[in-house]
């Protein structure tokens, strides 16, 4: 089919390139706009963007799709089959999702209708879910609630978001190439959603990385889990209040009554932090200005006492 791409981040890459490696016709891809950001400022070209050039596709990167005209008069043009999505960063408008043939079909990446939104990834892992997925849907003016056309379950295990992503970027490349077909042929079958059984995973804000030492250690090592490259899970330390960051830990049921954040014990290789319910066990810490470290190589060069606090 004619296809239009649209996406932005890794997880959109590798949706791009999976469509190229499928023989689909990549008349055109569109990505957001480069933006400024690292230390230095300099202007980055979104993983998209990167992988359309080096395939030598067209791209496109509107700042605002609603009201560019040019833009929908340029999609028309081409008269796309369909318009495949994943991880845009826009919504679509009506005028754009009527031009295509078939539609336009999302990679979306949780087992709809569960955690409609941007970070159904993160969720699932901070929800506790013992499996998410990937629904292939097709598109209208609702935040993911099209009408389902195609899933693939996966199990998330113990897996932080950085594999679980990985995995879910790969198994919706699969699942998208064998859907365009279906959908081609007139075979697809077309789901409606229950908004009765819809959740909602909101965009990630770097403060939710701020361990809750008040609550449940569980749920915090959840959160390691889940913020794993970004924001981090992190607490604050010392009288300077230094931002640590914790990479790696597990929970414990040890019927612990220090104060929450703790330091309850130092071993070699990890330290023990109360919470009100359970205790972290720390293996992997990251201070500003190093890189991301075992706690035996952390506590080389850093002191570490029982019964110091993390806020």
């Amino acid at each position: 089919m004619k296809t239009v791409f649209m996406g932005t981040p890794e997880f959109a890459e590798v949706i791009l390139r999976g469509l190229n490696q499928g023989g689909q016709d990549i008349q055109m891809v569109l990505t957001q706009p480069d933006r400024k950001n690292g230390r230095g400022k300099q202007v980055r070209f979104s993983p998209v963007k990167e992988t359309a050039l080096e395939l030598g596709l067209d791209v496109l990167q509107p700042e605002n799709l609603k009201n560019d005209i040019s833009v929908q008069e340029t999609l028309k043009a081409l008269k796309p089959d369909v318009l495949v999505v994943a991880s845009y960063g826009q919504i679509l408008p009506k005028s754009i999702l009527d031009i295509p043939k078939f539609g336009a079909i999302n990679v979306h990446a949780s087992l709809l209708p569960k955690l409609r939104g941007a970070s159904p990834i993160q969720h699932a892992i901070l929800l506790g879910e013992e499996e998410t997925g990937i629904t292939i849907m097709r598109m209208d003016v609702g935040l993911d609630t099209g009408d389902m056309i195609s899933k693939r379950t996966v199990k998330i295990g113990d897996m932080n978001y950085t594999e679980l992503h990985d995995k879910l970027a790969e198994v919706g490349s699969e699942l998208l190439l064998e859907t365009l077909p279906l959908i081609e042929n007139g075979t697809a079958q077309y789901e409606k959603q229950d908004d009765a059984l819809s959740t909602y995973a909101p965009l990630i804000r770097k403060e939710d990385g701020h361990i809750n030492f008040s609550g449940s250690a569980a749920k915090e090592v959840l959160k390691i889990r889940a913020f794993d490259p970004w924001p981090g899970a992190f607490a604050h330390f010392g009288n300077d209040d230094q931002t640590v960051k914790f990479w790696k830990g597990e929970a414990v049921s040890d019927g612990s009554h220090d104060d929450p954040g703790t330091v309850r014990e130092v071993y070699n290789n990890r330290f023990i932090v109360s919470c009100a319910d359970g205790s972290l066990v720390i293996t992997e810490i990251q201070v500003p200005g190093k890189k991301r470290c075992p706690v035996s190589d952390y506590l080389r060069g850093h002191s570490l006492e029982k019964g110091q606090v993390f806020r």
